[in-house]
Order: C-alpha cells, then structure tokens, then sequence
C-alpha cells in the first residue's frame, strides 16, 4: 500500500507547472516548481491528513489529469502523446485545484499552512512553505501565470468549496 504522497504531490505539481510556466530562464524555472511543490504539499496534507487516507488513496488511485486537461485546454495540445505521459495518471485533480486556491491567496495559503500545525505530516515550522504563504518578488516574477487568479480560477473553482470547508471546520449550516 502507498503511504507516501510524495508520487501524487510530484506529479500534480508537474501538471501545474506545465499548464502554468514560470516566465523566464532555469532560475525562473525552479522557482516555480518550489511554489507548485509546496502549494500541492499543504493541499496533500490537508486531503490526507494521515497514513490510513494516504494508503486509501493508494489503493484507490488519483484519478489522473484528464479533467483538468479539459478544462483548461491542455488535452488538444496532448494529441497522441498520452501514452507517453503515464505520470499523469498520478494527477490529483482535487490537489490541483486546493493548490491553485492557495497560490492565489496567501490568506488563505497561510490559514492551510496554520491548519497543518495539528496534523501528523508536517513539522509544524511555518518557515517551510515560505514560498507559497509569503512569496518575494522574485517568486511573484517566476510564477507569474502559476499565481495568477484569473488563469487558475477554472481548476480553483473545481473544488475551492471542499477546502473552505476543511478550512472552516464547524461551521453552523443555516436551512
């Protein structure tokens, strides 16, 4: 049984990283991929707070890139090379969508990070996810399409409810 995330987090940060670039040389690059790594990092701990739902999703199965592909236009651009992209059948389109939210927000990214504190994957030290709660400008210039609200609002929407509300634990619901 998989109890590390780590293939999924690898795998949904790829497909960030490749629908969204970083503008930019190598240095641009790297940065990108710190920021898509962590943001789908808190997203996976937050989804899958412990060994038991990691395993679950283990036996389960991510459930691949092909939605979100659909929707934002990167399945035409696949055309028959799908075959060799088995990396994205380890797409978690619930952590795409979480980790979009997050790089959007830095509110909201710092309230995930916060979130994590009782949980039993991180550290519990803030300075971890610098990147994605407190990015600089050199982040911000690298990771200009991965932070940009408008681009990212289409996989953001698929799922933002489901993170408020394990944001938001406890709320009263009003009939």
């Amino acid at each position: 049984m998989l109890a590390d995330l780590s293939p999924v987090i690898a795998a949904t940060a790829q497909w960030l990283t490749r629908a969204f670039p970083a503008a930019g040389g190598a240095l641009a690059s790297a940065l990108c991929e710190v920021q898509a790594r962590q943001a789908v990092t808190v997203a996976a701990w937050l989804r899958y707070p412990t060994a038991m739902d990691a395993a679950l999703l283990g036996m389960a199965g991510p459930g691949g890139s092909g939605r979100l592909d659909w929707v934002t236009g990167a399945d035409a651009a696949l055309g028959d090379e799908t075959d060799a992209h088995a990396w994205r059948t380890w797409v978690d389109e619930v952590l795409a969508s979480w980790a979009a939210c997050l790089l959007t927000d830095p509110e909201l990214a710092a309230r995930a990070v916060t979130a994590l504190a009782d949980g039993s994957h991180s550290t519990g030290s803030r300075a971890e996810f610098r990147r994605l709660t407190a990015p600089d400008d050199s982040d911000r210039r690298a990771a200009a399409l991965l932070r940009h609200p408008d681009l990212l609002a289409p996989v953001a929407d698929l799922h933002q409810d489901q993170l408020l509300d394990r944001l938001n634990p406890g709320r009263t619901l009003i009939a």
